[in-house]
């Protein structure tokens, strides 16, 4: 199924039905008073999240969505019968928001929530609403209300509680295959991942986590190179941000600060996360090599962890670490 993570969409919602102009007419009342019902409202338009969902992929194609109209007022003083309103069924972790202000209508996170986007018209009043002492035959009837109409945006953020950050072809999409039933791609050339997986890894006998995996970055990505800035919407919920950096670079420390430089040129904030440093292919270093590698050290007080996905080395206590970190900051 093709990811798709932004989709903008018009939604409106249905008309209010008109009142009904009438009069009561029996057998011994040729003349009865007015008996016009008022007209059913219009249906809402409402987004609800599921958990079954994990694309916007159905509004891709789809981008007109409307309510019913209100049925008109009937006589007998009957009230005609509601629009129906209509579900859009988004993934958890989605915003909706008006294009033309900006507003965020809803952020709707958690299976089940949901939010009326717009709302139906109201019915017109039937002309048995408007007798008085003074009019008591009137010939008058509202019509209904036009129900709300706005385009919006739908933005899906996944929901996970670690993020992986790391150039092309730095071993996340090997990491998160490792670690958890994803299957993404996996090649030896960069930007193998074209699109976010989403991984969930299980921690001991009843526990378990998500984990992210992104498109690479590149350096100079806050300014539109490579694919990944356009993704970074992704870890913007996560607890946790794992740089993988490659064991053998010429300058890890460097790379380190490119990855750090184009986090905080797309959202300062996201600094503010936990974060550790995974050494990734470790497996391919001699022993000296890997004598060189423990001197290592990135930022005071982040932990370098040296993990091998292939060879698994490395890859239980990585997990460890990452559990450890989720749970203060769930705390």
């Amino acid at each position: 199924m093709q990811f798709i993570d932004l989709a903008t969409i018009t939604v409106h919602a249905g008309h209010g039905g008109k009142g009904m102009v009438s009069f009561r007419r029996e057998k011994y009342v040729p003349k009865g008073g007015p008996d016009g019902g008022t007209g059913g409202k219009g249906g809402n338009v409402i987004v609800r999240a599921t958990r079954h969902l994990n694309t916007l992929l159905d509004f891709r194609y789809n981008r007109q969505y409307k309510a019913g109209n209100g049925i008109p007022g009937q006589s007998a003083n009957k009230t005609g019968k509601n629009g129906n309103d209509i579900v859009l069924e988004v993934p958890c972790g989605t915003i909706v928001r008006n294009i033309v202000t900006d507003e965020i209508i809803a952020d709707l996170l958690q299976h089940g929530s949901s939010a009326i986007v717009v709302h139906g018209g109201r019915g017109g009043k039937g002309n048995a609403e408007f007798a008085t002492p003074t009019n008591q035959t009137p010939r008058i009837a509202q019509p209904g209300e036009p129900g709300e109409e706005i385009t919006i945006q739908l933005e899906l953020k996944l929901l996970a509680d670690v993020g992986l950050i790391g150039f092309p072809n730095a071993g996340k999409s090997t990491l998160i295959a490792s670690i958890s039933a994803a299957k993404p791609k996996i090649a030896d050339y960069p930007f193998t991942t074209l699109v976010p997986n989403l991984g969930i890894v299980r921690y001991k006998e009843f526990k378990s986590f998500t984990v992210a995996d992104i498109p690479g970055l590149i350096e100079g990505a806050h300014q539109g190179k490579g694919l990944g800035m356009q993704f970074l919407r992704h870890i913007e919920r996560t607890k946790v941000l794992v740089f993988l950096i490659e064991c053998f670079s010429k300058k890890p420390k460097n790379d380190f600060e490119i990855l750090m430089n184009e986090l905080e040129s797309y959202n300062p904030s996201l600094l503010n996360k936990p974060r550790l440093v995974a050494l990734t292919k470790i497996d391919t270093l001699d022993d000296y090599a890997r004598k060189k590698l423990d001197k290592l050290k990135f930022e005071k007080k982040i932990p370098v962890c040296q993990i091998s996905a292939v060879s698994h080395e490395g890859i239980d206590s990585l997990v460890e670490t990452l559990w450890q970190f989720i749970e203060i900051a769930n705390r």
